[in-house]
């Protein structure tokens, strides 16, 4: 695979909020919409093994890299419109995302006609989402004092993201490990990376967003596009069960689940991903090739 060039580019969404991306490659444009403590250059690895085939717009949400700040009033209507601006700068009707990204383009795909073919892998969808607010009263109290590693703590219970070893372990113990481990990818990556300290702010919205869609399968039923729906058997537990709900409540829909895949299986190796290959890349990349072809 020839490595293709990334250049920098940005839109408006309709609130005047400047939403910007990477481009890389040429052919029918797909716009990409990454998950959670990620940032548009989460998916280079992807986005480079779809570059001989596609067009692909890494867009940055919200809060994270090329893009402007949440504003208070932000919701889910917010994040489809963000998507709107970049497929219409596009002329783009396929789109990919990932986890609460992958929420976004399901939520994309039922209101937006334009979108023809969307692909998502593990997203966040759920039935209940009350447990998916009680947490944040908490986590934005850490985050105003500075405490970054404890705010991360408190989401990842929060998000049901804990394995059960880590839930027997004292709170301060994971709060270092938590701090130990931040230091470790600012030595690593430098001063100007998005690493995770500067994109641990943005968790607040992605808790307030999975609880905002939550429990709203039946509304898919009204998706008139087609539907490339991935997980691996390695994922988020908590997710499988409600990905077998929206495969039948979509009326177009191919599954698919990568045997000894986690659920950033999708995502570059490194920070929040590293047991990430570009093995696993690969594979969920030639999946998403062939379904938009």
């Amino acid at each position: 695979m020839e490595t293709t060039e990334l250049t920098q580019g940005a839109v408006e969404s309709r609130d005047g909020t400047r939403i910007g991306y990477w481009k890389t490659g040429h052919g029918p444009a797909v716009v990409f919409v990454h998950g959670s403590m990620e940032s548009s250059r989460s998916h280079t690895l992807l986005a480079q093994a779809l570059a001989d085939d596609f067009t692909v717009y890494l867009l940055d949400r919200r809060g994270r890299g090329l893009s402007g700040p949440h504003r208070p009033d932000h919701s889910v209507r917010t994040e489809v419109e963000d998507v709107e601006a970049v497929l219409t700068l596009a002329d783009a009707e396929l789109a990919f995302g990932v986890s609460a990204g992958g929420a976004v383009v399901m939520e994309a795909a039922r209101t937006l006609p334009v979108l023809r073919k969307v692909a998502v892998y593990e997203p966040a969808l759920v039935m209940e989402g009350d447990s998916h607010r009680v947490w944040l009263a908490r986590f934005d109290h850490e985050i105003a004092r500075g405490d970054i590693p404890g705010a991360m703590v408190t989401s990842m219970f929060g998000l049901h993201l804990a394995p059960s070893f880590l839930k027997v372990m004292p709170r301060r113990m994971l709060t270092g490990m938590t701090e130990r481990m931040l230091a470790k990818e600012e030595r690593q990556l430098g001063a100007d990376a998005i690493t995770m300290r500067k994109l641990a702010p943005t968790i607040h919205q992605e808790g307030a967003l999975i609880a905002e869609l939550a429990g709203t399968f039946d509304a898919y039923r009204e998706v008139s596009a087609e539907v490339l729906l991935m997980g691996g058997s390695k994922g988020l537990a908590a997710l499988k069960p409600w990905r077998d709900t929206l495969e039948k409540a979509l009326p177009h829909c191919r599954r698919i689940e990568f045997d000894g895949l986690d659920h950033g299986a999708s995502s570059d190796p490194g920070g929040t991903n590293p047991r990430g290959s570009a093995k696993a890349v690969g594979r969920i990349a030639a999946e998403i090739k062939a379904f938009l072809s």
